[in-house]
């Protein structure tokens, strides 16, 4: 079962006197790369964050975001008095004016507002560490929802290159006498005389190098190993991309040989087809 590597998770935590946002996005990549944007707060725990990250999420560009919204009355940062009153003092010096419009200027100085650090509560941390599990689990479910949706898209298409595929196959005789027919004309165009024994057998070797026997039994056995890989439990990208490059492979090789208009028609075809998947691919875990 295929999983995209596109995704969306998020939660809300309500605690006693806070509330924490959790929100995680994903994209394609060739690796795990992760973005953790957090509240200074809990800055200290962004390591186990991203050990959180990749255990739940193999591959993928990662955006994960905490926001911390204080809802009840305790709040980390105070008012300096001491610096607010110098402010204020110098400010007066200067222009003057009532106490209000000069306390309003003054909290804006630097300084004027100190932070303590709080210390995490571990306890509090582990509940929000629970409820990342439960975001990324979500995002998951996400990947794998799309999963179903590019692995029939996948099964489609490739059933596709198949008919396409049986459709050469139909034509490849008279593929091979217009060929001959064409070889025929030109050498009675020439108006030379020839050995026609000698003729015969260039020609037979001429047509043996359009053959497309072998490229048509890789390419069945290509299509049918990508159809089973789809089966699989474990989703491997990588893997269906390499198998994609084999299709590919074939498929140009036989658009090399065809030397015959209808079927590289068909050929066209097919590749329409197998870049449609690569796209895709480039998506899939």
């Amino acid at each position: 079962m295929i999983q995209s590597m596109t995704g969306y998770g998020k939660s809300v935590l309500q605690l006693p006197n806070k509330k924490i946002s959790i929100e995680i996005k994903s994209l394609n990549s060739k690796n795990l790369d992760s973005y953790v944007r957090t509240p200074s707060l809990y800055r200290s725990k962004e390591l186990d964050i991203r050990k959180l990250i990749a255990s739940k999420l193999e591959r993928g560009k990662i955006d994960f975001s905490l926001f911390l919204e204080i809802t009840g009355e305790e709040t980390s940062t105070q008012l300096n008095k001491p610096v607010v009153k110098k402010y204020m003092k110098q400010l007066h010096e200067i222009v003057g004016g009532n106490e209000i419009e000069l306390l309003k200027m003054a909290i804006k100085m630097p300084d004027a507002l100190t932070t303590e650090r709080d210390e995490i509560d571990e306890e509090e941390w582990k509940t929000i560490e629970d409820e990342i599990v439960v975001t990324l689990n979500k995002i998951q479910d996400y990947r794998a929802d799309e999963g179903l949706a590019l692995e029939k898209d996948f099964r489609d298409r490739i059933q596709n290159i198949d008919a396409l595929l049986n459709q050469v196959m139909a034509i490849d005789s008279e593929r091979i006498n217009a060929v001959r027919e064409r070889l025929l004309k030109g050498v009675s165009d020439l108006k030379e005389k020839v050995d026609e024994n000698r003729f015969e057998q260039e020609l037979i070797y001429y047509i043996e190098k359009l053959d497309i026997t072998e490229e048509k039994v890789r390419l069945q056995n290509h299509l049918e190993y990508f159809t089973k890989s789809l089966d699989s439990q474990d989703s491997n990208g990588k893997k269906l991309g390499f198998i994609g490059q084999e299709i590919g492979r074939e498929v140009n090789t036989i658009g090399s040989k065809a030397n015959y208009a209808p079927m590289q028609k068909l050929v066209v075809q097919m590749k329409d087809e197998l870049e449609k998947v690569k796209e895709q691919l480039l998506n899939v875990l």
